[in-house]
């Protein structure tokens, strides 16, 4: 079997229905779906839900790949890699940790298993937090819990909310998680998002604000180049500190690792370098005693935490960003959910309705 074809298929859903931001980015004007994905001579297409840009995936990667055997992953990946000259931009490892992420879902139809248990196999059933609580036009502290009863109804049991919006005060940012905290109940866990957003004097402010409330973690309270201010931010507060969704490949997380500037590691398969390069980040964390929770959308981030012991939690996004209405809804039980036993990534995209959507 050998690699026919790689591509990236796109469809434009029409114009966002609402405005929503977190820290520093507001969500974009038109709403849109993508896909990549690897063909064999065989037939067997291996998909990843989410695209890539298109110029490096078939001028650059392509050329590439085209022949190769599509179970050959890590030479796979080494070859893609080897192909950087000077620089090595977010469209580089976009295009290749994608890439990588369809060839483990073509591994795992060619081998007849889900990807959770190709890449080690640990537990079948995995805890889910819901990824939202945006700032929004017109939403007020109401708004939030109305959002936060919402996902409780859905069964989650860990949520997670965004801070740090410069609009606001470090004062008002603790009232709204309060008013979370107070809705959820002391059982339930919570997350606080800053998404790189504060100084580490600001940030260690803020978590002493909000310890009293029983934090999960705080995530991205100063960005991961910070390497010294994460370090300050871990040894100053007693709320573990969540990050790295931004950073890419094992060395850019052994420098996080080696500076202490982390307690739990986000590496998401789709930015870092793909499964391939994520299970070599897994290693180096849990050599340094970090638990892992995937940033990213739970189609992919659900192998990861099933694969390993020391990975916590997956991430989803039941709210504005939701992929279940294109790949299906989750079925939450009391917090958790079941790991797919179709081969692959488990997942059946329908472009019928996505052709559907994109013609209205």
């Amino acid at each position: 079997m050998t690699i026919t074809d790689v591509r990236v298929q796109s469809w434009d859903l029409g114009p966002a229905t609402e405005r929503f931001w977190d820290s520093t980015i507001a969500n974009p004007p038109r709403r849109g779906f993508s896909i990549l994905e690897v063909e064999t001579d065989e037939g067997l297409v291996g998909q990843c839900p989410s695209g890539a840009n298109r110029i490096v995936v078939e001028n650059g990667f392509k050329p590439l790949l085209i022949g190769e055997d599509p179970l050959l992953i890590e030479h796979c990946w080494r070859k893609m890699f080897e192909s950087r000259h000077t620089t090595l931009g977010g469209d580089f490892w976009f295009a290749l940790s994608r890439i990588d992420i369809a060839l483990w879902d073509l591994a795992g139809k060619i081998l007849g298993q889900p990807v959770w248990k190709l890449l080690g196999g640990h537990r079948r059933r995995v805890e889910v937090y819901s990824g939202g609580g945006f700032y929004g036009e017109g939403k007020e502290l109401a708004g939030l819990v109305a959002e936060t009863e919402r996902y409780l109804e859905m069964g989650y049991r860990a949520i997670k909310m965004k801070v740090g919006w410069r609009g606001v005060t470090l004062k008002h940012d603790a009232e709204r998680v309060r008013a979370v905290r107070e809705t959820i109940g002391p059982d339930c866990k919570l997350m606080v998002d800053g998404n790189h957003a504060w100084r580490a004097d600001e940030a260690i402010r803020f978590g002493r604000m909000i310890e009293r409330y029983d934090i999960f973690w705080l995530e991205e309270p100063v960005p991961h180049t910070d390497l010294r201010g994460g370090a300050e931010i871990c040894a100053a507060l007693d709320i573990p500190v969540a990050t790295g969704e931004m950073e890419t490949t094992r060395w850019g997380f052994r420098q996080l690792l080696e500076a202490r500037a982390l307690d739990i590691c986000q590496a998401d398969p789709v930015n870092c370098g793909g499964y391939t390069e994520w299970k070599k980040i897994a290693a180096l964390s849990t050599a340094h005693h970090v638990p892992l929770a995937p940033h990213g959308t739970e189609f992919i981030g659900q192998h990861c935490v099933g694969a390993l012991p020391e990975a916590l939690i997956v991430e989803t996004y039941p709210g504005p960003y939701n992929l279940g209405q294109y790949l299906g809804p989750l079925d939450i039980k009391d917090g958790f959910v079941d790991l797919p036993e179709a081969p692959g990534l488990g997942l059946e995209i329908d472009k019928v309705k996505l052709d559907r959507l994109a013609s209205r």
